[in-house]
């Protein structure tokens, strides 16, 4: 078992309560981990051995500006070609197995915290060599191209990227960055937010950036508009723009979630 909760399918008996933790309101979404089951799942085209939970797409009332599928990848799986549409860039980050990535014909192994920026026209694909199944995270973006700037594309580990303390809450709250958030090259950030027991938000975060934050790693209390929300490994939000959020992480372990956000882009009225 890694450190990152991937789901695992499934489905419940018929003598399993009805009642779950879901909620879809016009300013954030929960889904939580025990409503990823089987007959949720979708296929890729292109992909062989593989099935998707898509837990985010551009919808009216939902997410406007990106996607966010959980991959998983039987053994002998994959695709070589995964991306097809034209101008859209991506983030790979695993949190169970390995998978060969081919990128612009280099070859990279992802191992659980690989992370990969795919950059809008690069050619990429996925293989699972390995005996086990691969789960992965894979966030998608029309890239929005910015004059004089060009995103390249690369790959890391989490842990070889050293996280930041947010300022004044020695190490209690820590965010580790793929990307600088001053590259105006990037228009989007995927990054790890991790808190220690009793880390907090301390106030009622209200911006123009969307989210999506998937937990990794242990449960929280979070806010969401006016709810303060039970949420655990597993467990996926979305918050459109300007949805109030804070978060209280009460332990025992440290909460940890993967963070989508729009970033570095002039808002368009025409």
């Amino acid at each position: 078992m890694g450190k990152y909760y991937s789901p695992t399918g499934g489905l419940p008996p018929q003598t399993h309560l009805t009642t779950e933790r879901a909620i879809v309101t016009e300013a954030y979404t929960v889904i939580p981990k025990g409503v990823m089951t089987d007959i949720v799942t979708s296929n890729l085209p292109g992909f062989s051995n593989t099935r998707s939970w898509i837990i985010a797409r551009p919808i009216s009332g939902f997410a406007t500006t990106f996607s966010q599928l959980i991959v998983e990848i039987g053994p002998g799986g994959g695709a070589p070609k995964a991306e097809f549409e034209a101008g859209v860039e991506g983030v790979i980050f695993v949190t169970r197995g390995k998978v060969n990535l081919t990128l612009d014909g280099e070859l990279h192994q992802l191992e659980e915290g690989g992370y990969a920026y795919l950059a809008a026209g690069s050619e990429w694909g996925l293989e699972n060599v390995s005996g086990d199944v691969v789960s992965f995270h894979w966030i998608r973006k029309a890239y929005e191209r910015l004059e004089g700037y060009e995103a390249k594309s690369f790959v890391t580990n989490e842990k070889d990227v050293e996280p930041t303390a947010m300022p004044d809450t020695d190490g209690a709250w820590k965010t580790t960055r793929f990307t600088d958030s001053s590259d105006l090259a990037h228009d989007m950030q995927v990054n790890i937010v991790t808190f220690q027991p009793g880390g907090v938000i301390p106030f009622p975060e209200t911006h123009v950036m969307e989210h999506g934050l998937y937990v990794l790693e242990g449960k929280a209390m979070y806010l969401l508009n006016n709810d303060w929300v039970e949420v655990e490994a597993g467990d996926f939000m979305w918050l459109r723009a300007f949805c109030p959020q804070a978060c209280y992480a009460g332990g025992p372990g440290e909460f940890r979630y993967l963070l989508y956000k729009d970033m570095n882009r002039q808002v368009r009225l025409t």
